[in-house]
């Protein structure tokens, strides 16, 4: 295993239990980066904290007319169970990298080395126990919700995670994909893996591992991580850099904006492929660790993006903090056009997938 800027601290191995009461390991390496002190917080059980926090100034902010209709948005109500129609302007990157939206935060990556890579896979809306809880309380449920086929769960080599929030970490997928695919996580995250013989690395940001022929870097986001009432914080989170030889894709993870994606472009150059979120900014402080439509844009364009690729939105998301299932492509494309972005956008609906 390379390691790029980081070096290894340690290899851990947490004994746990199996259903038929024998022993079993998960096998979990510790890659350190940045901080560089963040063995020493999950030790003393101290907080991580983003890159760059307080007050953050938006390069581009929507004042009016932000979710006009557009004609390429076919819905059924208002900006509510919609379909793109418009032109999937596929460019010619002849990057080797496949992509498949599966919904919400998940995608399922072909590499060019002929890896199989998922990215946050949740089936559903969310894992145990938001699920029920919701259902209980009667949180609106989607109809269409990401779903994994027994082909794509058996061809996996490799997953990751972005952070533990339950609509990006599902240990019910986890438990469907299996041990033999390696797990990718933040600093910290191994611990809340199920019991039964799975290989982590756990990795600061900044730090580098070889999966294959693919490098895999974690990098930082301004987000936050927690899964129960006492633990936020208490490990890390991140965006992945998949890189094949030149060829590049970026998965953002949840984030807001701020200088760190200048300096992943000062660090790592132009990016082939970006697939960046675009919505849950409403609501108190929302913005600060979720991007706008024009956020994204702003960052596609700070990266050097050769084709940028929305998720978050859809049929099948959660719509916390956005006004509808569409709500934010209808800001996304209007948008688009004040700012005359110049970055290659690629719209997918649910279940899309496409060659770059």
């Amino acid at each position: 295993m390379r390691i790029g800027d980081a070096w290894l601290v340690t290899v851990l191995t947490l004994l746990t239990l199996s259903i038929g009461g024998c022993s079993s390991r998960n096998t979990v390496t510790q890659l350190a980066g940045h901080p560089d002190n963040a063995a020493e917080l999950l030790k003393t059980n101290q907080p991580f904290r983003n890159m760059y926090y307080g007050n953050i100034p938006y390069p581009a902010n929507c004042e009016q007319d932000c979710y006009q209709p557009h004609p390429l948005l076919a819905c059924e109500a208002p900006a509510e169970q919609c379909r793109y129609t418009g032109p999937q302007l596929i460019p010619e990157l002849k990057s080797g990298f496949t992509v498949h939206w599966l919904g919400h935060a998940s995608f399922s990556i072909e590499t060019p080395d002929g890896q199989h890579v998922l990215l946050d896979p949740v089936t559903g809306q969310f894992d145990w126990p938001v699920s029920w809880a919701a259902h209980l309380t009667g949180i609106r449920q989607r109809s269409t919700t990401p779903e994994f086929s027994a082909e794509q769960l058996r061809r996996t080599d490799a997953v990751l995670y972005s952070h533990l929030h339950y609509d990006h970490f599902s240990i019910r997928d986890i438990k469907q994909i299996g041990t033999d695919a390696h797990y990718y996580l933040p600093y910290g995250m191994a611990s809340y893996l199920p019991a039964g013989g799975y290989n982590a690395t756990e990795m600061a940001w900044y730090s580098s591992a070889e999966q294959g022929k693919l490098t895999i870097h974690a990098l930082p986001a301004r987000h936050f991580n927690s899964r129960t009432l006492n633990d936020e914080n208490r490990a890390l989170w991140a965006g992945w850099l998949i890189e094949h030889g030149n060829r590049k894709l970026f998965f953002a993870g949840d984030t807001g904006y701020s200088q760190h994606f200048n300096d992943i472009r000062q660090k790592f150059g132009e990016i082939d492929i970006c697939l960046l979120p675009i919505a849950s900014y409403h609501g108190p402080n929302y913005r600060a660790v979720h991007m706008t439509p024009e956020d994204a844009l702003m960052v596609a364009s700070e990266l050097g993006c050769k084709v940028m690729i929305p998720w978050g939105y859809g049929n099948a998301s959660w719509q916390m903090g956005d006004h509808s299932s569409h709500s934010p492509v209808l800001r996304l494309l209007n948008m688009q056009q004040q700012l005359n972005s110049q970055v290659p956008l690629l719209i997918l609906n649910e279940g899309d997938k496409v060659a770059l």
